[in-house]
């Protein structure tokens, strides 16, 4: 009797859920990401927990603060090159309610899923939650920069959020860290099932910790740490000068890494098992490290090499994050921005050389983006010098970002603080032939999106194409 009311209360949580979906998009109140999945756990609070045990091939959970949207989806590139049917929360909803719908979506009336794994990118305050009732066999996490103080905190609190998740994890599970990420790397210190990768190029050294570099002291016993080599931010080669705590040598290392600017990088993964020369079509150090964790967690699930090689040199980008969209005969390229450490990185890739001539910025302070835009003045602006590219600030906070550049020293041309005038009049200065440069926090690029769509030069971002 108790099994006939479960598999009930559960087809009534998939039928709400796909109601409230379809309402959702019927609506454009929103692309059925999140809602569906918060009226499924009001149905059956099990609901999560039901449909992640019915996937044959278990699942993986990828957390961190940079990077999880493109790691998740690069995954699922390499694990369809490997014929593995994966579903995952591709749109970036990823709390546990996100996590739930995409399984809904997957699943149908009886919750058997038409999938084989699942693939959660997981919010960092919402591991311990999804790890719990998802139970996946794999947890990866990417790296840990200040990102939405006004949300998460400092980052030992964050760091210990998601280490009080590893204890849910099934008896065979893994955890798979960034070694040159001191404050990740010390997570695994006392977990068995701990794989580490990692960047061992000296010719990426930039010589300088950042002012913005978070994790000047050692994890352990709270000494300077000792670099030998600093990538960006906090991330780097390191050792402490007065305790046992140094860099854990990786099973998954990239060396001979070569970036060839916006076209994307080569580098040598290193695994336990031989060596392979990869292709990223991805700019910039920081997908260097999305793609060797993807690497790490497809080979430690069992993927074969070749098929690695071949889903990441595949991947082209996720929505918004990385992603070119056609607009007549001109292009908007869209670098999602969200703290300090990447947005540095974007203007390292793509002003700092000139690249980029045309360049729109919108900055809102919803909650999704952190309330708290302080960040901006952690941005190393004056690494541009004399740049001279036309430059087009909106959001909700476009004052705040003229601000910063005014001091600076970057003129701006003008400051638009609606989202879709701004895009058309930054597109209509682009010449013909030429790329818009689009660098928008999270909703900032949600509405740049549906500006794009509803143009007809996109599809919507629920899908996923």
């Amino acid at each position: 009797m108790v099994g006939i009311l479960e598999r009930a209360r559960l087809a009534a949580a998939i039928l709400a859920a796909r109601a409230a979906r379809h309402a959702s998009r019927a609506l454009r109140t929103g692309g059925g990401s999140t809602v569906p999945g918060v009226v499924a756990r009001r149905v059956d609070p099990g609901v999560l927990a039901r449909l992640s045990g019915m996937l044959p091939e278990g699942a993986v959970a990828i957390t961190g603060t940079n990077g999880k949207t493109t790691t998740t989806r690069m995954v699922s590139r390499i694990l369809s090159a490997a014929g593995i049917r994966a579903m995952n929360n591709s749109t970036g909803a990823n709390l546990a309610t996100g996590v739930t719908a995409a399984l809904v979506s997957d699943s149908g009336l009886s919750g058997r899923p038409r999938s084989e794994m699942g693939l959660f990118e997981v919010d960092e305050a919402s591991v311990p939650e999804v790890v719990r009732e998802a139970k996946p066999h794999t947890l990866a996490v990417l790296n840990l920069f200040r990102d939405q103080l006004d949300r998460y905190g400092e980052l030992s609190h964050t760091g210990r959020v998601i280490s009080s998740a590893f204890s849910s994890l099934p008896p065979e599970g893994r955890v798979v860290l960034n070694a040159d990420d001191p404050l990740v790397a010390s997570l695994g210190y006392t977990f068995p099932g701990t794989l580490y990768f990692g960047v061992e190029e000296p010719a990426l050294d930039t010589g300088v910790l950042q002012h913005i570099a978070d994790s000047r002291n050692c994890p352990v016993c709270g000494a300077p740490l000792r670099y030998g080599a600093v990538y960006f931010g906090h991330v780097g080669l390191y050792d402490c000068e007065s305790c046992a705590f140094s860099r854990p040598e990786p099973q998954f290392a990239a060396r001979e890494v070569r970036l060839d600017g916006p076209r994307g990088s080569d580098f040598t993964l290193v695994t336990p098992e031989g060596e392979h020369r990869v292709r990223v079509n991805l700019p910039g150090l920081y997908n260097v490290y999305n793609a060797l964790a993807a690497a790490a967690v497809s080979l430690s699930a069992g993927v074969k090499p070749g098929r690695v090689m071949e889903g990441i040199r595949g991947f082209g980008g996720a929505f918004g994050r990385v992603e070119r969209v056609r607009a007549g005969d001109r292009e908007v390229f869209l670098l999602l921005i969200k703290n300090p450490v990447g947005f540095n990185e974007i203007l390292r890739t793509f002003l700092a050389g000139g690249e980029a001539q045309n360049v729109l910025i919108a900055i809102n302070d919803n909650h999704a983006d952190g309330r708290d835009v302080s960040w901006l003045w952690d941005v190393d602006f004056e690494m541009l010098g004399g740049i001279r590219a036309d430059i087009t600030t909106s959001g909700i906070r476009a004052e705040d970002m003229t601000v910063r550049l005014k001091y600076a020293e970057i003129p701006v041309r003008e400051t638009v603080p609606d989202r879709r005038t701004a895009l058309e009049r930054a597109l209509r200065r682009t010449p013909p032939g030429g790329t818009l440069y689009v660098l928008p926090t999270y909703t900032a690029m949600l509405e740049i999106r549906r500006v794009l769509s509803d143009l007809g030069y996109t599809h919507p971002f629920w899908e996923d194409r």
